[in-house]
């Protein structure tokens, strides 16, 4: 990321890989006077700020901050856009900005960014003042891996339209593309650069975040075999309890609920955990569903890389004996955890919700993900890792459908296969490659 002192111009001039959330920003920033992108280290806010602010203030480099620190005030001063970068490092400049937008609502006066909510969050939230945005890794289409032919933003519109796109795109490319991660600097490392770079982020996050969120970790390997644990149950509505006991790997006493608890929340704080919360829609068999959120994380080059997985090892479905879990199979959990990252990044595009919905037995139902409109009507998506889809694949999207009626909008298989078709039944089944904003 380019440094530059407070008062100077940003450098926009170098290479910049275009986002889906750039159009969000632009039309927030030409309407508002204070505009924070949220997210986890790393996933490109400071980059795509500071192509936009005519000042930049960085509180994470110490310098500057020193400077914050004995003159507040000069952070909310100079050319507009003012970005204030890792604002939370310095957490009275939320109340300095939401002070000078008081005086002047004039739209696109401020840019935050920051990495984590902090344990002192502001007592004002900011509300009708500072608008938040959140920024997550690299979908696949931001990093040019395939060429989108299905829109989100089409299937969430009335009339359920044809759907069309041929990919060369196959499941050893989408292998990779787990491994790769999703953030920008971490693009164009393979082999075991990528690995010390990951194993850097991770390391990072127990020695430097943990503390700075007041949480001193005195023991940083049960957190790592927390998150492990955390890792392996990807995907699935596991109870923290189970997640608690697999950390362990089954040997020696398990870790406190009250030592464990901080690790779930403060993650969350740093965007590492994003767990889909389940789907209440309020309907007559509301009863029936459960409420537990899915696990996932940001980028699932994380999970797998806390599980030590290669290409090899998910492509033979197979963990490896170190693993602190019993699972057998990661790649298809994995595969769903990268659809669910740009189905988010899609869907707040479209200014929707994404949930997932499982009914409590006898006669479960499980459906990946629900994308739900401001107005309550939604798109059901169904993630199979597989190249052809049969009947048994749509059914639970049928019964969905026999259910809500006209309240579902349109039902979508999203698959590793060649081709966007829509079946006889009016289910859309889409590659992931070819599914786009």
């Amino acid at each position: 990321m380019v440094a530059t002192t407070p008062g100077t111009q940003a450098n926009g001039q170098r290479d910049y890989l275009p986002r889906v959330v750039d159009r969000e920003l632009d039309e927030l920033l030409a309407a508002l006077p204070a505009v924070v992108l949220e997210g986890a280290r790393g996933v490109g806010k400071t980059t795509s700020a500071e192509r936009r602010a005519a000042t930049v203030h960085r509180l994470d480099i110490p310098a500057q901050m020193v400077v914050a620190q004995a003159d507040p005030e000069r952070i909310v001063a100079g050319a507009t856009p003012v970005l204030i970068d890792e604002w939370q490092r310095l957490p009275e400049s939320w109340d300095l900005v939401r002070r000078a937008v008081d005086a002047d609502r004039t739209p696109g006066r401020f840019l935050l960014t920051g990495s984590a909510t902090p344990g002192n969050a502001p007592i004002h939230s900011g509300a009708g003042r500072i608008v938040t945005l959140r920024l997550r890794p690299m979908t696949l289409a931001e990093r040019g891996v395939g060429t989108p032919t299905v829109s989100l933003a089409d299937l969430l519109r009335s009339g359920r339209p044809p759907v069309s796109g041929k990919t060369d795109v196959g499941l050893e490319i989408y292998v990779d593309e787990i491994l790769a991660s999703g953030l920008p600097g971490l693009r164009g490392l393979r082999g075991r650069p990528l690995r010390a770079a990951l194993d850097g982020y991770i390391d990072r996050i127990v020695e430097h975040d943990f503390p700075q969120m007041g949480h001193g970790v005195r023991n940083p390997t049960a957190l790592r075999a927390w998150m492990t644990a955390y890792s392996a149950m990807l995907s699935s509505t596991a109870a923290y309890e189970t997640i608690r006991a697999a950390a362990t790997g089954g040997y020696g006493e398990k870790p406190s609920r009250g030592a464990t608890q901080p690790y779930n929340d403060i993650l969350q704080r740093l965007w590492i955990l994003e767990p889909v919360p389940a789907w209440m829609p309020g309907k007559g068999f509301v009863s029936r569903l459960g409420q537990a959120p899915k696990h996932q994380v940001a980028d699932p080059a994380l999970a797998a890389r806390l599980l030590k997985l290669d290409a090899d090892g998910l492509l033979e479905r197979k963990l490896p004996s170190a693993s602190a879990s019993g699972h057998s199979a990661m790649l298809g959990p994995l595969f769903e955890s990268l659809v669910t990252l740009s189905v988010r990044v899609f869907a707040q595009a479209a200014e929707c919700s994404v949930m997932h919905l499982r009914t409590r037995a006898p006669n479960e139902r499980e459906i990946d993900l629900i994308v739900q409109r401001p107005d309550g009507k939604v798109l059901a998506i169904e993630i199979k890792l597989a190249r052809a889809i049969g009947e048994d694949d749509v059914r639970h999207l049928l019964w969905l459908r026999d259910h809500i009626g006209a309240d579902l909008l349109d039902m979508i298989v999203v698959t590793t296969g060649p081709e966007a078709y829509r079946r006889k039944d009016d289910v859309a089944v889409v590659p992931l490659a070819l599914l786009g904003a």
